[in-house]
């Protein structure tokens, strides 16, 4: 069988044999050693990026730089600056990997990776996933994610799906009619593994309780299911346990940089230490000890095209007391959670479908830089925003047709601009918050 994933990696540029060969190397180094190995690792892209990316330089002109800890923590918001302004010399942004972040966080910006790093993302995406008998190049997955509904983004989507062995539902309605279908798919192919987001997957597995079915049994190929972008609850977690069928295996990832911890077939959420350097810190940005809860910063060791040094995902979260250099346990976080909208159709979409809406105005010159979604009536979505300068009325008939798009017509979109939004006490932002009781959306239903 033709390696169609690695194929496909390769005639894009990304250097997967190279990467994977050199990500085999760090996963050799011993535990004794790794204090030491990450030490070097850190001073050689913090010297890179002093060296070679003006931006980070002026972030740290007049700092202590010989101490890792007084370095400064870079938020979302100092990289809400057009992309030109933060590549590395020497770099051709024609040349990179650039991709926008998906805003769940409410503070979206555009990143790049240079190709090295982002193989060396895929290679140690591959690894993780191999845990679970997961072959990238063979293994068929049903993929639980939205898709740009435009023509050029839509096809692009599905051409990557093809080569990367994946089947996706569209998540933008979950009515029961929908479900029904995908289900009538699951009979049909031989899924090896689920991929998705949270909500999504819960959503689903809901339906398939309330229809008395376990997905295992209708579709005999599948082993396990990963859940991704949202929190997952144990509650939830048990129902998609029973209802699956298999092994419900939780990632938590940012794709400016990489997977950030991802389940053990024994349990364990384990950090990763083979291409990212995460930090627990306090309000001051000092280490807590491990076990106490603080902000999850991050470094990324290998990408020298953008610098992501002690940077602030904005997650809470905490590692096990045990947890040492070399293993890492996470052991709470408080990440991304987004509530489900009710239309008025009856339709049933996650929250992580108001990206795609307001994805027209994330634009380049960093304008806007937060946005939160709350439907405050079964038909009425308000849309708070931060931003330099109000959004035109071009800009605002852009949310609403694209909204038309991946909603439903009809509904009415109040904007209102801020200058700061209210944050939840872990710091967050939520993206999308319905505060429409679910009997009212339900009621209002024109089925």
């Amino acid at each position: 069988m033709i390696n169609l994933f690695n194929l496909s990696l390769r005639l894009n540029g990304f250097p997967i044999e190279k990467a994977t060969n050199e990500y085999q190397k760090i996963k050799e180094v011993e535990a004794k050693d790794f204090e030491a190995y990450n030490q070097k690792r850190k001073q050689e892209i913090l010297h890179f990026h002093l060296e070679h990316n003006s931006f980070y330089r002026a972030k740290t002109a007049g700092m202590n730089l010989d101490s890792w800890e007084d370095l400064p923590v870079l938020t979302k918001k100092d990289l809400q600056i057009p992309l030109e302004q933060r590549i590395s010399n020497g770099y051709n942004i024609k040349d990179l990997f650039v991709n926008k972040t998906s805003g769940s966080s409410g503070d979206p910006f555009i990143f790049c990776k240079d190709k090295q790093a982002h193989a060396l993302t895929w290679a140690s995406i591959i690894d993780k996933f191999s845990w679970y008998d997961i072959n990238f190049n063979h293994s068929y997955q049903a993929r639980f994610y939205g898709i740009p509904l435009d023509k050029f983004g839509y096809y692009k989507e599905r051409v990557k799906d093809l080569l990367s062995r994946r089947y996706r539902f569209p998540i933008f309605n979950l009515d029961d009619a929908y479900l029904n279908e995908i289900t009538s798919v699951f009979k049909n192919k031989k899924f090896d593994y689920i991929n998705g987001y949270t909500s999504s997957l819960v959503l689903y597995a809901k339906f398939l309780q309330k229809k008395g079915w376990c997905l295992k049994d209708l579709c005999p190929t599948l082993k396990v299911v990963m859940v991704t972008s949202e929190m997952l609850f144990e509650e939830d977690k048990k129902i998609m346990e029973e209802f699956f069928g298999v092994p419900i295996v939780n990632e938590y990832g940012a794709s400016e940089l990489d997977l950030i911890a991802f389940q053990t077939p024994d349990g364990l959420w384990k950090v990763n230490t083979e291409t990212l350097f995460v930090e627990i810190l306090d309000e001051n940005n000092r280490p807590v000890p491990h076990g106490k809860e603080g902000k999850i910063v991050i470094t990324s060791l290998y990408n020298k095209a953008h610098p992501f040094i002690r940077y602030e995902i904005g997650d809470i979260g905490s590692l096990t007391a045990d947890s040492t250099p070399s293993l890492p346990i996470l052991k709470k976080l408080v990440g991304r959670t987004s509530d489900v909208a009710l239309l008025p159709s009856g339709k049933t979409i996650p929250g992580l479908t108001f990206y795609y809406v307001t994805k027209s105005v994330i634009k380049d010159d960093g304008n806007v830089k937060e946005f939160v979604v709350k439907q405050t009536q079964p038909d009425t979505f308000q849309i708070h925003y931060v931003a330099d300068v109000e959004l035109s009325n071009a800009d605002k008939a852009e949310i609403i047709k694209a909204g038309e798009v991946y909603l439903e017509k009809g509904l009415v979109y109040q904007f209102q601009r801020h200058h700061v939004l209210e944050r939840s006490k872990s710091g967050k932002l939520k993206q999308f918050q319905s505060l429409v009781p679910k009997q009212e959306a339900i009621g209002v239903s024109k089925d």
